[in-house]
């Protein structure tokens, strides 16, 4: 059984990480964020900022935070481990996990993708590693900015694997909603459908619900869905619902008129107004992004099933692309994204 009295270390702490974090340490929970060593410099300066769209504003003071960028000082005395690293850090993580962690202690992946867990598991064979998924954005403060703040730009609630009893009841906190769920993978899976547009958002260079309000944009984002539905469909995967919605609907509710989606799909669109993906963010701070785990576990998907995914192939150059030209979105219209797709 996990207690309240547990230390949580938080693995990755980025923008995710940082506002799970902060929102943790303002519930009383004992936190350690190990972060980059530009994170970790901002909030030993200035202490962290936790916001969100539903109007609160707390403050976490730079004395009150347990921060550092070594993983042989943060994983020790972790009783549970959130993993909110980028996916490509995943292997390099179990193995800072299986080096300094005791064998003891919980993983739990809260990262984009659906087989995280998996690749944890492969490399920590004797621990109890468990996935989920966060269904919200975080926007991240400029940098420079003191104290950081991390701004949770949409709603929804935390879903976990079932694990340890009470491990629900640690992590889920005000501003962090936190549940179990029976079938962690058909949330995973449905997840992934939305995250397809995390790409779109990265190549328009728009903000998510500008993007979302416009229906050239949302019918690639339903193509790419219709080829990974495709997909699942060939290899027995079942999504769970996205938004309320069943998701062999999706596509037909993202190709409405933009009055008439506005108006059925305002679940879809709570969001703030300067939310933007995790991939665009990738972009503008020329990192590697996610796109080998969200279109690409779709794509590697369609091949093992023998189905088509031209439209899937083609953002994962342009994102590629962009990637090596390190120039941050390359703002492209909907039309310049569609013009050179080949099946």
């Amino acid at each position: 059984m996990i207690t309240h009295g547990r230390t949580i270390v938080i693995a990755g702490a980025g923008s995710i990480g940082c506002y799970a974090g902060g929102c943790l340490i303002l519930a009383g929970r004992k936190v350690v964020l190990l972060a980059r060593p530009r994170i970790e410099k901002a909030l030993q300066k200035g202490g962290l900022r936790i916001t969100d769209r539903d109007g609160r504003d707390r403050s976490v003071k730079p004395e009150a935070l347990s921060v550092t960028a070594d993983p042989a000082a943060a994983f020790p005395g972790a009783d549970v481990i959130l993993l909110t690293a980028k996916s490509g850090a995943t292997q390099d993580m179990a193995g800072l996990i299986a080096a300094h962690a005791r064998p003891d202690a919980v993983v739990l992946s809260l990262q984009n993708g659906v087989d995280n867990a998996d690749k944890l598991r492969a490399h920590l064979a004797a621990r109890r590693v468990l996935a989920g998924m966060v269904p919200f954005n975080v926007v991240q403060s400029a940098e420079g900015e003191l104290p950081l703040r991390l701004h949770r730009a949409s709603g929804g609630k935390v879903m976990i694997e079932q694990g340890p009893t009470g491990l629900d009841e640690l992590l889920d906190v005000e501003g962090f909603a936190v549940a179990t769920h029976g079938d962690i993978e058909a949330v995973l899976w449905g997840k992934l459908l939305l995250n397809l547009n995390n790409a779109l958002v990265a190549l328009s260079g728009l903000p998510l619900a500008a993007e979302l309000a416009d229906r050239r944009w949302r019918l690639i984002l339903a193509g790419q869905i219709d080829e990974a539905l495709a997909a699942m469909m060939a290899t027995g995967i079942e999504p769970a619902r996205i938004a309320g919605l069943r998701p062999a609907l999706l596509p037909k509710v993202l190709r409405l008129p933009d009055w008439l989606f506005k108006f059925l799909a305002r679940r879809m669109l709570a969001i703030d107004p300067a939310a933007r993906s995790s991939m665009w963010d990738d972009l503008q701070r020329r990192r590697p992004t996610e796109i080998g785990e969200l279109q690409g576990a779709v794509l590697r998907l369609a091949e093992k099933a023998g189905t088509p995914a031209p439209l899937l192939k083609h953002v994962t150059a342009l994102v590629r692309a962009a990637e090596q030209k390190r120039r941050g979105s390359p703002c492209l219209t909907p039309e310049a994204v569609v013009a050179t797709v080949r099946s």
